[in-house]
């Protein structure tokens, strides 16, 4: 099973090819430039790098959102492009299970953290469970957008450590450190971020369990409306009052 993996839900842009439980390359970055200017350059460089033939891969899996109004565009139009293209499936992988299965094989909680602006993250709740010879990731909290404090309360009332990781632990990180009363951690470099890597590889387990789309069914799942959206809402509510 040969897996190309994207993710440009947030500042990291990623691309990565699994094959049999083997990553085979990933690019990431984490630069100031657009993930309209690197995506596509990567994904060549990656392909021309290992002699990738990209009409052998089996599937795509693309973090499908939340984060990134524009990243999750971007990722989504090169995802389905290559999809109708190579008439390949695609496999939604939820932002949030992308991030917390970089830290697969953890006995704490994993709470991964994307900044969604005022005073709001990105955020799930998860965990990996043993069954048999492997484990698998286990949703306690579906991703949402809530306020940061809202997701601090749940996890201390939970009682149990977490590890932290994502965009907005360095956000947060003061209200983190206020507010939690369990023993938390913080991932480290390596682990912090998305990676195209930990997508490809969920992607294969939910590709080997059915869970497909079209490449022209694919939505990103954004979760909250845009800040235009936001915006516009608001000025209609203050006209009406």
């Amino acid at each position: 099973m040969k897996i190309l993996g994207i993710d440009s839900s947030g500042l990291v842009a990623s691309v990565a090819v699994v094959e049999d439980d083997v990553l085979r390359a990933e690019y990431t970055t984490d630069y100031k430039k657009t993930h309209s200017q690197t995506l596509l350059p990567m994904l060549d460089e990656l392909r021309s790098m290992i002699d990738l033939d990209l009409s052998s891969i089996d599937a795509i899996a693309i973090a499908a959102g939340p984060g990134s109004f524009t990243g999750l565009r971007i990722g989504a139009a090169t995802a389905k492009g290559l999809g109708l293209a190579l008439e390949k499936p695609l496999v939604e992988v939820p932002t949030l299970e992308g991030l917390a299965y970089n830290l697969w094989g953890t006995e704490k909680l994993v709470c991964p953290l994307m900044d969604a602006r005022r005073n709001q993250v990105y955020t799930g709740i998860y965990e990996f469970v043993s069954e048999g010879q492997n484990d698998s990731l286990h949703v306690l909290k579906n991703q949402c957008a809530v306020d940061i404090s809202e997701i601090l309360t749940e996890l201390n009332a939970m009682g149990r450590e977490v590890i932290f990781l994502g965009d907005g632990v360095p956000v947060y990180r003061q209200k983190i450190e206020e507010q939690m009363k369990v023993p938390y951690f913080y991932a480290p470099a390596g682990n912090n971020r998305q990676r195209a890597a930990s997508v490809a590889a969920l992607g294969a387990v939910y590709y080997a369990q059915g869970k497909t789309v079209t490449a022209a069914e694919h939505q990103p799942e954004y979760l909250r409306k845009s800040q235009a959206e936001r915006e516009a809402a608001e000025k209609e509510a203050a006209q009406n009052a």
